[in-house]
């Protein structure tokens, strides 16, 4: 270490074991699993639709050991790095260390607010972090609080009604889409998420009521193009990766064109994925202009910070919407893994060490810390 290195706290949740399959079939024998680990059959076959135990999703937000071994070691070229599990004794553990600046990647597990609850743990002590505060964490994880500022600032969502009660359906025109209102990570989100009548509205929304005890959002379907843009910076600062558009074509024959929980973790794996993304995405001038403007204005509009991962669909008329941001975005470093934010990050040539110390510059600049602590003079 030299003398510009900062004490860096990485704090973060590690994942958890996969649970014990809940289908009651006791002759249930282990299959081939998400990402090279093996795991019990996930898969239910609930009226002809894949639904995946909802026990089997709860820790999908949260970091492996590769990941979270790959943050270290890009952070620890250039500074002292201390690893700080995001558990009960987080508070304690922050308040004796107190780090020069913490990278946050915790993603908590209680609560709508989970994800702002350790950055209002560093605010509170007055240690300075990478990332969106409290309120754009909370803000952005709960999707309808998300799309309400983006349609007051005339930024194009798809339209939506949260549903807390199985007798709320009101007026829902179809086909939907069913989502818990505040899961990432495509939690809740599975092929027969998308509904086309009031029988499989009722259907998927009891299933989010029941096994996620959390309101349903029901979304408005876009029948366009899906793409995902990672965004790094600050201000004017602030850099559009290239565009990635997902490709639906390579999905297995006969499910829906979403990018569901299945399509992210069960049907495309490190030992076998898929050729599902396009980087740089292949579409003209004036839709890629187009869709780095809506993701800037949303970016800026929700106040995000240092970096975020923003979901766009095509509607009928080929119009840009916002359909989630996501400022905590997910980094596997394994490229076999079609983890978005570094698949951009390689695209412009950034190694995935840079791309991480990148966002623990932005957030070195924006503190106005020592500008010699500064790994990254720029984001070119």
């Amino acid at each position: 270490m030299n003398a510009s290195s900062l004490r860096v706290a990485l704090v973060y949740n590690q994942k958890k074991e996969d649970p014990p399959p809940q289908s009651g079939n006791e002759n249930a024998t282990d299959q081939p699993g998400l990402h090279g680990h093996s795991v019990h059959p996930l898969i239910q076959r609930v009226e002809h639709h894949p639904i995946v135990n909802p026990a089997a999703d709860r820790y999908a937000e949260w970091d492996t050991f590769e990941t979270i071994d790959a943050v270290r070691s890009s952070l620890a070229e250039f500074h002292d790095v201390t690893l700080v599990e995001a558990d009960t004794q987080v508070f304690a553990k922050l308040l004796d260390q107190r780090p020069d600046i913490v990278f946050n990647i915790a993603e908590g597990l209680h609560g709508i607010a989970r994800e702002a609850q350790i950055p209002a743990i560093l605010e509170m002590l007055q240690i300075p972090y990478t990332g969106s505060d409290p309120l754009t964490l909370a803000t952005c994880l709960d999707k309808s609080r998300a799309k309400e500022i983006l349609s007051y600032y005339n930024i194009p969502t798809p339209s939506f009604a949260v549903i807390r009660k199985r007798d709320e359906f009101g007026s829902i025109r179809f086909p939907a889409i069913v989502k818990p209102l505040h899961e990432g990570s495509s939690k809740g989100i599975f092929n027969s998420s998308l509904v086309a009548n009031q029988f499989e509205l009722a259907r998927q929304v009891s299933h989010v009521l029941d096994n996620y005890e959390e309101p349903a959002l029901v979304e408005e379907y876009l029948p366009g193009r899906e793409f995902t843009v990672a965004v790094l910076g600050n201000g004017s600062d602030a850099r559009i990766l290239p565009v990635i558009e997902i490709r639906f074509d390579s999905l297995p024959s006969g499910v829906n064109p979403i990018y569901s929980y299945e399509a992210k973790w069960i049907w495309d794996r490190s030992d076998n994925p898929l050729d599902i993304f396009d980087c740089p995405a292949r579409i003209s001038d004036t839709l890629r202009a187009e869709i780095e403007g809506v993701c800037l204005r949303a970016y800026n509009v929700l106040r995000c910070r240092d970096w975020s991962r923003i979901d766009i669909r095509l509607d009928a008329d080929g119009r840009a919407n916002i359909i989630e941001i996501n400022p905590l975005p997910g980094i596997l470093p394994d490229p076999r893994d079609n983890s978005c934010f570094p698949k951009a990050a390689r695209a412009t040539g950034m190694s995935y060490a840079r791309m991480i110390q990148s966002v623990l510059d932005s957030a070195i600049r924006r503190y106005r810390l020592s500008p010699e602590a500064s790994t990254v003079r720029s984001l070119a």
